[in-house]
């Protein structure tokens, strides 16, 4: 058994039994890639893919729990490279995050501007996306922190740690009846088209469930997962913005009236999330730090002799987390 085989089959999967996609993310060709992955099943005795022909229809059982251990494997062989680098040079290396339009317009630039400072030397990949594959990113390995509000508790691989809470704004042209209203409701809202937050994302859980325990059925026309789009559609007389209150640029927005509305809904988290197992750097721990100020080398410590997500809950008990 090669660990060339392991990433083979791992990859192949990654890539929905693609087996021409593979070979070209590897820069390897695809004749190579189905001969290695036979061999590892001849020299295990299962096969790892169901077969239709030539082509691979869906992973055995067998296969599953082959590539459980084959992730863990390859995880492993990351962390070997990780240490060797920090021990080798501690200033060079690369960080991926994965994360939603939201923090990276709002949330992240300090972080990132201070980091690119301390660490020159050290490559910063960005990736965007839902919640969902934000999680999945860092489930699988393929980014090294996930930072988001919704979907990372269902990934169990994920250790996940609170950073801070934020709530909403109503936002509307200046013109409309709701700036006049004092103090706003969630029955005023209702009366008008809202453009919001795609469902499952950037908090949208909190404003549906704010509106059901009401009794109401917001009138949701319009969404996206971009703050920017929201407030376009907003302009353009679509409905009723509700987006993340970070999002509200006074300067750029002054052609609208923001509106609070943190007494209408529970406020979210945003938790920023890393695979199990990951080595982290020593510019990784500063990363976490410079992102959310309590998330300190010695903290983060005591979260990873944590043996399950209810016990890193129970550290943050007592934190009071900053408001954004």
């Amino acid at each position: 058994m090669k660990l060339q085989q392991l990433r083979y089959i791992w990859e192949v999967a990654k890539h929905d039994l693609n087996v021409s996609a593979t070979a070209q993310s590897l820069y390897t060709s695809q004749p190579g890639i189905s001969k290695q992955v036979r061999l590892l099943e001849d020299e295990l005795g299962v096969e790892v893919f169901a077969r239709s022909g030539k082509h691979l229809t869906r992973v055995t059982p067998a296969g599953a729990a082959i590539l459980q251990i084959a992730g863990e494997i390859l995880q492993k062989v990351e962390s070997i490279k990780q240490v060797a680098q920090e021990f080798s040079d501690e200033r060079k290396g690369s960080l991926s995050i994965a994360t939603t339009h939201t923090q990276a317009r709002y949330a992240l630039p300090p972080t990132i501007h201070e980091f690119i400072k301390r660490y020159p030397d050290v490559s910063l990949h960005m990736h965007q996306g839902t919640p969902m594959q934000i999680s999945e990113m860092a489930a699988d390995g393929e980014v090294d922190f996930a930072i988001a509000t919704e979907a990372m508790a269902h990934f169990p691989d994920l250790i996940m740690m609170p950073c801070y809470h934020w709530n909403r704004s109503v936002v509307v042209p200046k013109d409309h009846p709701l700036a006049q209203v004092s103090p706003l409701t969630l029955e005023a809202l209702a009366e008008y088209p809202i453009v919001t937050y795609v469902f499952g994302f950037t908090g949208r859980s909190k404003l549906d469930d704010a509106f059901t325990r009401q009794g109401l059925e917001p009138k949701v026309v319009f969404t996206a997962v971009d703050s920017d789009v929201i407030k376009t559609y907003v302009r353009l007389g679509l409905g009723v913005g509700i987006i993340a209150t970070m999002a509200v640029e006074p300067n750029q927005d002054s052609d609208l009236v923001a509106l609070d509305a943190s007494h209408l809904f529970e406020p979210s988290t945003t938790r920023i999330g890393f695979r199990k197992g990951t080595f982290l750097r020593g510019f990784m721990y500063d990363f976490l730090q410079l992102f959310a100020s309590h998330l300190t080398p010695e903290l983060i410590e005591k979260v990873l002799n944590c043996s399950n997500r209810h016990e890193v809950d129970e550290l943050f008990v007592n934190f009071e987390l900053p408001m954004r």
